[in-house]
């Protein structure tokens, strides 16, 4: 009588295949090939395997084979399928990735896959191939911005080097106003989420004013010192900073890195400063934002607290704004920087290259 060969898994692989067999996202076809191995692993042979997955004895093989052969590769990805060579979509590939990175259409911004179809004389579902295999993807697009600031390189050493090499006996700091937060309250009650559905709400609102929240992120325990105020001129500047004086130790050098935004900058602004030697103030280059890390943080109230939320007044706004700092700092966790600088001017270069190089064409 045969008997199947053995599977023998390294404890790398079988932590693999374990993730691929209760993964929710991953696909069936994985799922059931993942559990085929598995129970091949423990000795169990083809017809008892197929028994228990409810698939015929010929699958269980197939799969324990295929695995024996190729590994996790081999039964990640099907074979081969014999079959007619689609040689007309191979003559059009080149003419159709020329088209939609080349060429635009005459009314309108992009194309979709029945407009280039139309245009090259091919069917949809052929530019929709081509389209898949070559990662295009005309109907999305990216916003960017390339620093033009002529201290880029200064200022990015400076900053960056706080976040990989803070000075001794000091707090970095990383400042910012995220302005015009609003109030904003649905016209109807929001459904809650429930099986089989998302939570819903009214696409329309109304409005009821807006704050403006200070914050200051202390990179080193991730705490954060706010407060929200109605305008964000450069007296509440000056009181924030009041504030970020009264909340940190009286021995230790503050250094804040902020944008270039003129409230930082103006003539009282820095009077202040001189008055308070312990600060120092680090601006990043213009355009920069990504480079100022309490930019994360405002994400990331904005995603848990604020965007779907509902508030009848710019007071119920500021409570829930301080309830969240407050449950925060209880429990704070710090962002770590990790690019260096040299990554960064690589990827500034690279961009910059590509940017006169369409300015030319």
């Amino acid at each position: 009588m045969r008997v199947a060969p053995q599977v023998n898994l390294n404890d790398a692989d079988r932590v693999i295949l374990q993730k691929w067999a209760r993964g929710r996202s991953t696909q069936a076809r994985l799922v059931l090939r993942a559990k085929i191995v598995l129970l091949a692993a423990e000795g169990r042979a083809n017809q008892e395997i197929g028994e228990t997955l409810s698939v015929s004895r010929q699958m269980a093989g197939l799969w324990r084979r295929r695995f024996i052969e190729g590994g996790l590769r081999g039964i990640e990805k099907d074979a081969p399928r014999s079959g007619r060579r689609a040689t007309k979509r191979h003559a059009m590939a080149r003419r159709i990735i020329e088209w939609t990175t080349q060429k635009k259409p005459a009314n309108a911004t992009h194309w979709s896959c029945r407009s280039l179809a139309a245009a090259l004389g091919v069917s949809s579902s052929m530019v929709n191939r081509v389209w898949r295999a070559n990662g295009l993807k005309p109907h999305l697009v990216r916003t960017f911005k390339v620093s033009n600031d002529p201290r880029f390189v200064e200022k990015l050493v400076d900053v960056v080097g706080l976040y990989l090499n803070p000075p001794e006996h000091a707090l970095v700091l990383s400042c910012d106003e995220k302005s015009q937060i609003q109030a904003l309250d649905r016209t109807q009650p929001m459904l809650p989420l429930k099986a089989g559905a998302c939570s819903t709400m009214t696409h329309d609102y109304v409005r009821h004013g807006t704050t403006t929240l200070f914050a200051a992120l202390e990179m080193a325990e991730g705490k954060v010192i706010a407060r929200c105020m109605p305008r964000h001129r450069h007296q509440e500047w000056i009181k924030f900073l009041k504030l970020i004086d009264e909340q940190t130790p009286a021995e230790l050098d503050l250094h804040l890195i902020v944008d270039n935004y003129a409230t930082h900058k103006h003539p009282k602004v820095q009077a202040w400063l001189k008055r308070h030697p312990r600060f120092h103030i680090h601006f990043t280059p213009t355009s920069s934002s990504w480079l100022n890390m309490i930019e994360r943080w405002f994400r990331q109230i904005t995603d848990e607290r604020i965007r779907r939320s509902a508030f009848g007044s710019v007071k119920q706004l500021v409570a829930a704004i301080e309830a969240y700092i407050a449950s925060h700092n209880a429990d704070p966790s710090p962002f770590i920087w990790t690019a260096g600088v040299q990554q960064i001017l690589e990827k500034v270069q690279r961009a910059r290259a590509v940017l006169n190089t369409s300015a030319s064409e």
